[in-house]
C-alpha cells in the first residue's frame, strides 16, 4: 500500500500498556530514539502488537512541531532532536526536512514560522509529534 503520509518511521515495539478503550505504545525506532503511540486497544488487538513486533511509526508532516530551544513543561511525549536539512518554502506554508538518528522527518509549518524560527539548513531543532497523532503499521 502506498501513502501520501511523508513520515514513516521503522522500529520495534518495546511496551504496551493497555488501558480501557486506549493503549499507549512504545516504539524504539532504529536510530535509538523512543516513540510513543496513543491508539486504540482494538487496534492492538487487531494488529496483534506485542513486545518486539516490528512496525512503522506514521506521522502526518502536518502533525510535526519542530522548537529551537529547550523544550519545557509541554505534555508532548515525543521529543526528537535532529538538525534542518532542507527548506522548501512556498508563498504561505514550508515543507522542513529535518535529520534526526536513524532518519529524516518532514514537518509542514507556515513560512513565517520559518522565518521566525530563523530557520536555514543546518539549525539544530526539537521535532515535537503528540503521541495521539502516532500511527503504526506492521512491517
Amino acid at each position: 500500500m502506498s501513502l501520501s503520509i511523508r513520515n514513516q518511521i521503522p522500529g520495534t515495539v518495546t511496551a504496551i500498556t493497555a488501558g480501557e478503550a486506549m493503549a499507549t505504545v512504545k516504539v524504539r525506532l532504529d536510530g535509538g530514539q523512543d516513540l510513543t503511540s496513543a491508539i486504540t486497544v482494538d487496534a492492538v488487538r487487531e494488529l496483534g502488537l506485542g513486545e518486539g513486533s516490528v512496525v512503522s511509526a506514521l506521522v502526518k508532516s502536518t502533525e510535526v512541531s519542530l522548537a529551537t530551544g529547550a523544550v519545557e513543561g509541554l505534555s508532548i511525549r515525543n521529543r526528537l532532536p535532529g538538525t534542518v536539512s532542507a527548506i522548501a518554502a512556498g508563498a504561505a506554508m514550508a515543507s522542513v526536512k529535518v535529520t534526526v538518528e536513524g532518519g529524516e522527518l518532514t514537518a509542514a509549518i507556515t513560512k513565517d514560522a520559518v522565518t521566525d524560527l530563523g530557520l536555514t539548513v543546518g539549525s539544530p531543532v526539537t521535532a515535537l509529534i503528540k503521541s495521539t497523532e502516532v500511527s503504526l503499521a506492521l512491517v
